[in-house]
């Protein structure tokens, strides 16, 4: 039950340039496809499930009928196996649609690639939020959890017993008990049991069902696929995965993923918006957001734009020289980098007086896009992005 928001156009060219034009607000449900919109706040986006009819009781629709797909997508089932083995994941590539079966092999043939599953999944409805969620087979999956969870059997006998399992973060925000039957929202509407909670160690997934339940909700198949390639630099496995995925496909280094609670930096480009206004007194996080999405669907269409823009905050080379941050202190300020662009947004933001808020945010906006459409259009989003994470 995901929804899409459209690719930011390519003509668009960033702070200080002068544009003008129209523009449409986007509705609030748009929102749904930022990066950050589950319980754990992730860095993967929103997920979603294939285009059907709308949801009903499972009491009353049976399950879809779903063709068997190919031998690599998740099996439905079957008695939990002892765990032999745990697999590290190194990347995780998340589609929008599903990854075709001979992408996944050619994956699986990448120098020193070791192992590589493929999974269903998608956005459900679960308590009034969005989640995402993959549909897994219990004796294969569990192995490429953290140690903690791949070991603790109680938790996928109950996957396997076709209750649904999330992570901690879920269960706490989302007000989850187990034993008691919760209606999923995809496809259709079952009624499923929470199993049990544990730590995925996959950014922005919090939620896994079995692969029977998946394929009543009508979560895609092989949506995602990770990847374990031991000894090899993590950067360069994104790098290849995303040369065989091509565009439109979410490749993440697992690597660098630290929840901020763990002491390591945002997970997320919500962690990131609100971390960046905490630099400008005054500055909300949401407007930084509602500029990330115009600009660039929050990283998703990085430019160069027809303008010479770049990056998910789309500035134009010699601004960046101006306001560039090393958000990250690795020791340069990439203007590609999200870690280092959003932080220079805010920068560029509060040069321009958007910490005093009213007429002066106004400017600032007005600054960074020189189109009032573009101004209204920010202001909008940010009071939608306001509403909905109040």
């Amino acid at each position: 039950m995901g929804n899409v928001v459209a690719p930011p156009s390519a003509s668009r060219t960033g702070p200080g340039t002068g544009r003008r034009g129209r523009g449409t607000p986007l509705a609030i449900a748009a929102i749904a496809a930022l990066a950050v919109a589950t319980a754990s706040g992730g860095v993967i986006a929103a997920l979603t499930t294939e285009p059907t009819e709308p949801a009903r009781s499972s009491d009353a629709q049976p399950a879809p009928n779903v063709p068997p797909g190919d031998p690599v997508n998740v099996a439905t089932g079957g008695a939990v196996a002892p765990l032999r083995r745990v697999v590290p994941p190194d990347v995780l590539a998340v589609g929008r649609g599903s990854i075709p079966a001979a992408k996944i092999k050619k994956i699986a043939s990448l120098g020193r690639v070791r192992d590589v599953v493929a999974v269903a999944g998608g956005a459900v409805q679960l308590q009034g939020r969005q989640v995402n969620a993959f549909a897994v087979d219990p004796s294969a999956f569990r192995s490429w959890t953290p140690p903690g969870t791949a070991k603790d059997s109680a938790l996928w006998e109950a996957l396997a017993a076709d209750r649904f399992v999330v992570s901690p973060a879920a269960a706490e925000q989302l007000g989850l008990a187990r034993g008691t039957r919760y209606p999923v929202i995809g496809r259709t509407m079952p009624n499923l049991m929470m199993g049990g909670a544990g730590p995925f160690g996959l950014p922005g997934i919090d939620m896994l069902v079995s692969g029977s339940s998946g394929n009543q909700i009508g979560l895609v198949p092989n949506v995602a696929v990770l990847v374990n390639a031991p000894g090899v630099s993590p950067a360069k496995v994104v790098q290849a995965v995303t040369k065989v995925l091509g565009p439109g496909t979410n490749v993440v280094n697992l690597h660098e993923y630290q929840t901020p609670g763990d002491g390591g930096r945002p997970s997320s480009y919500l962690d990131l918006y609100k971390q960046a206004a905490t630099t400008c007194r005054g500055l909300s996080w949401t407007v930084l957001a509602a500029i990330g999405q115009v600009e660039s669907d929050h990283g998703r269409n990085a430019g160069p734009s027809s303008a010479g823009a770049l990056g998910p905050m789309q500035f134009m080379p010699a601004t960046w020289k101006a306001y560039g941050v090393d958000g990250d202190r690795d020791g340069r300020a990439d203007i590609m980098n999200p870690y280092d662009a959003i932080p220079g947004a805010a920068k560029y933001l509060c040069a321009n007086g958007a910490g005093r808020g009213g007429k002066q945010l106004y400017r600032a906006v007005y600054q960074y896009n020189h189109a009032h459409w573009y101004v209204q259009k920010v202001l909008s989003l940010a009071r939608a992005y306001a509403a909905r994470f109040s």
